[in-house]
């Protein structure tokens, strides 16, 4: 009984946890870019404090009896990222960049340093580079000129600019597209931004189309990839085995107290 308090505290617990990850997909489910989390649960240890004597007096986990063999709750192994692609929302501004398919543009952090991102509205910095609105520049470098007219994005990357008063567009750099072997493994930064970790592995870069990266699609927007009506369901999954929990934790006092209250 009195593992059955601890069990019902890990599952509380747990379900707390997700209840919290929901709550953050559902709050960011009209934010540009934005890549739902999801809740990894994984049971604790077995109890294998009981275990059958084998011959010579030795004992092994592989001899414990079914009733030993009881698990002690459950825990959450972590929080991963899922990088479905969000449906695309047609924008027609020239700044608005959305990657259709596998990949993120890669930036230049103020410490040197890269992160990636899924796109979403650039801008032209201070120093004349193309930019993220958090003022990254992108990697490769590029640089608008001043007396730029128009900006166009071909689909493979290639970034044109109409200057001054030409009437043929002038190249003026080339998008390169990044991928993870594990981009579930990406650590989130917060506005759209993601670093490598261990686990994703290194980024591989290649050019929009190949090497298994999507394309460039300039005027459009990607939008969260949370589905409502899914993190509703999950939501009201997780507020039912929460109290579920409770019940447990609950029936166990009384349990105990029923033991206190006993006479000789």
């Amino acid at each position: 009984m009195f593992d059955a308090l601890y069990i019902g505290a890990t599952g509380m617990q747990a379900q707390q946890l997700n209840v919290d990850n929901i709550a953050n997909n559902l709050a960011n489910v009209n934010t540009v870019g934005f890549k739902k989390g999801r809740t990894n649960f994984t049971d604790l240890m077995v109890n294998d404090s009981a275990r059958i004597t084998g011959a010579g007096g030795s004992s092994s986990p592989a001899l414990l009896s079914p009733i030993a063999r009881l698990g002690a709750g459950v825990g959450v192994s972590g929080l991963s990222k899922v990088f479905d692609v969000g449906d695309l929302k047609k924008t027609d501004s020239a700044f608005d960049v959305a990657i259709k398919g596998d990949g993120f543009l890669e930036v230049v952090m103020p410490d040197g340093s890269h992160a990636y991102t899924r796109g979403g509205t650039l801008k032209v910095g201070q120093d004349g580079q193309l930019s993220t609105q958090g003022g990254f520049p992108l990697k490769p470098g590029i640089s608008v000129p001043d007396n730029t007219q128009s900006l166009t994005i071909q689909s493979d990357g290639r970034v044109q600019a109409m200057v001054g008063s030409q009437t043929t567009p002038v190249d003026i750099g080339t998008f390169s597209l990044v991928r993870f072997n594990n981009p579930q493994g990406l650590l989130a930064q917060g506005d759209n931004l993601y670093r490598v970790s261990e686990v994703s592995g290194d980024a591989i870069t290649a050019r929009p189309g190949e090497e298994g990266v999507g394309l460039v699609t300039q005027g459009y927007l990607e939008g969260s990839n949370v589905k409502l009506v899914d993190e509703m369901v999950n939501l009201m999954i997780g507020q039912r085995v929460y109290e579920a929990n409770v019940k447990v934790v609950q029936a166990s006092d009384e349990m105990l107290g029923m033991i206190n209250s006993l006479r000789k």
